[in-house]
């Protein structure tokens, strides 16, 4: 299973002056939903796709945020509940032991699953973390926390690890030795390296650094290149017999009238074998991982 996860992105109104994803060109999306994604009534069900709108508030007024959603997301707990409010950015102490003991990366190895984190970290990053510059997020330090290597320059070099760009323009801009490639061909790449793993995980942020103005990209640019990148996942993917996990903590890139998070419904598509005994699980984003891990359980027994 590929768990494709995306930061901040909602399902909003099909408006394409509002909703980047609307003005944006996604084929491969439109192919599989058989309309632009945007905020459905309901479930969307078409030709071997389900599109779940998901909620990411989990009963705790204000805007949802990454550090808390994303701890709900990768362990089922309900993050803001727990703790009393939404948190922003990186995982407090709290929130790093709920990550700790329940992260995905570590139920899925109990019950014998081989695990990857298909991101590629550079030397500036762990150098940035060393200094006190950067704190790891909620889905590294679950990987870490859980024993699971993580990638680096000589497997992005050699299509074992994508970067979070997916063309590597950001290192190279760095002054890295690599190989400029197409989000399509990291697609492929994500797509072998899910192949050799019961849950592969990928981080894409773009999207919310993006619509906060943070890196100078218009959204929708960043979501065309999304959608390039599933074209090549779904592209070299069999997925007769293999599952596409497309997620998001909060709502944000998909409402152009402002530069905070929404309280709008998230995606949830899921692609290939699977999609509905995993799909029909999930209301929320609390529901992803017990879904996922399910589901798993009885792939590893086999």
């Amino acid at each position: 299973m590929l768990l494709f996860f995306v930061d901040g992105l909602g399902l909003g109104p099909d408006d394409a002056e509002i909703n980047p994803v609307v003005a944006a060109r996604t084929p491969c999306l439109e192919g599989l939903l058989g309309r632009k994604m945007t905020a459905p009534s309901d479930v969307i069900k078409n030709d071997g796709a389900l599109l779940v709108p998901t909620d990411a508030t989990l009963g705790i007024d204000g805007l949802p945020q990454s550090a808390t959603g994303q701890t709900a997301l990768l362990t089922g707990i309900n993050a803001p509940k727990a703790v009393g409010r939404h948190i922003t950015a990186y995982p407090t102490i709290a929130l790093k032991e709920i990550l700790t003991e329940r992260n995905i990366f570590r139920q899925v190895k109990e019950i014998g699953g081989r695990v990857a984190l298909a991101n590629a970290y550079t030397p500036e990053y762990f150098e940035a973390v060393d200094a006190g510059r950067l704190r790891h997020a909620a889905v590294t330090f679950s990987a870490l926390s859980a024993g699971v290597t993580l990638r680096g320059l000589d497997d992005l070099r050699e299509g074992r690890a994508v970067f979070h760009d997916l063309t590597n323009a950001r290192p190279r801009s760095w002054g890295h030795d690599l190989p400029e490639i197409t989000p399509e061909e990291a697609g492929r790449n994500l797509a072998a390296i899910a192949a050799q793993h019961h849950l592969t995980v990928f981080e894409f942020f773009l999207t919310d650094l993006a619509a906060h103005g943070r890196v100078p990209m218009d959204p929708v640019t960043v979501v065309e290149m999304i959608d390039r990148c599933l074209s090549g996942v779904l592209e070299a993917g069999n997925w007769g017999e293999m599952l596409l996990v497309f997620v998001s903590d909060h709502g944000n890139l998909e409402d152009r009238r402002s530069d905070v998070h929404t309280r709008n419904p998230v995606p949830t598509l899921l692609v290939g074998e699977g999609r509905d005994e995993v799909g029909d699980q999930i209301a929320a984003i609390t529901d992803v991982t017990p879904s996922v891990v399910h589901w798993l359980a009885g792939r590893t027994a086999q």
